[in-house]
C-alpha cells in the first residue's frame, strides 16, 4: 500500500491574493506532503488549457479537489472552462471514456454568506449541495466519485485568526484525505467535510 494517497488541488481563484483566507488555506495545502497545488489562474490567464497535460495529472492522482469561491452560486468561469476542456467525450465519459472512473472528487468553497444562510429555511432558500449538483452531477457522468464539499462560511467577516482556524481544519482535513486508512466511502453520509472532521 502506498504511503499516501496523492491529492491534486486545483485552485481556481483570480483574485487570491487580496482573499485572505484563500492565502492561508493554501498556505497549509502546500506543506502538506503528497499534496500537488497548482494555481489555475496563473497557468492559463489566457484560458488556453492544456489539454493533455491536465488530463495526465488527472491520472496520476487518487483524489482532486476543485477549489475555488463561490461566485454567484456557481465557480469562476475557468473551473467551467476547464471542466469543459479536460474532461471531454472519450477519456471522462462515454462509452469508451473511463480514464477517472473510481478516482474521488470534492469543492473545497469560500463562501462569503454564513452557513445558516445556505438552509430552506434561510435567505438563499436552498442548501449547498443543490448549489453543487452540477459539480456532482459531472463527476458522476465521469465515473468518479463524489465526496462532501469543504466550506469555510462567512469570509467577509473573518479575521485572520478565523482565517488561520479555518486553515488548520483545512490541513487537518488534507492530513485525513490522504490517509489511505480512511474509509472514503463513508463520507458520502455527511453534507460537509466540516462535520466530519468535528467527529474525526
Amino acid at each position: 500500500m502506498d504511503k499516501y494517497r496523492s491529492i491534486l488541488i486545483l485552485f481556481f481563484h483570480p483574485l487570491y491574493h487580496k482573499s485572505r483566507v484563500n492565502r492561508e488555506l493554501i498556505r497549509v495545502a502546500e506543506n502538506v506532503e503528497g499534496v500537488e497545488v497548482r494555481f489555475m489562474y496563473d497557468l492559463y490567464p489566457d484560458f488556453f488549457i492544456d489539454r493533455r497535460a491536465e488530463q495526465e495529472l488527472l491520472q496520476d492522482h487518487e483524489l482532486i479537489i476543485w477549489q475555488h469561491p463561490l461566485y454567484w452560486y456557481s465557480s469562476p468561469s475557468l473551473l467551467k472552462e476547464w471542466i469543459d476542456v479536460v474532461l471531454e467525450h472519450g477519456f471522462a465519459y462515454g462509452r469508451k471514456g473511463e480514464a477517472l472512473a473510481g478516482k474521488k472528487i470534492m469543492n473545497v468553497l469560500s463562501i462569503g454568506g454564513k452557513r445558516e444562510v445556505y438552509r430552506p429555511e434561510g435567505a438563499r432558500k436552498h442548501e449547498l449541495k443543490e448549489l453543487l449538483l452540477p459539480f456532482s452531477l459531472t463527476a458522476d457522468l465521469c465515473h468518479m466519485d463524489y465526496l462532501p464539499p469543504f466550506a469555510v462560511h462567512g469570509t467577509h467577516l473573518m479575521d485572520r485568526d478565523d482565517a488561520l482556524s479555518a486553515a488548520e481544519d483545512y490541513r487537518r482535513l488534507l492530513l485525513l484525505l490522504r490517509d489511505p486508512n480512511t474509509r472514503l466511502d463513508r463520507l458520502s453520509d455527511y453534507d460537509y467535510m466540516n462535520d466530519y472532521l468535528e467527529k474525526a
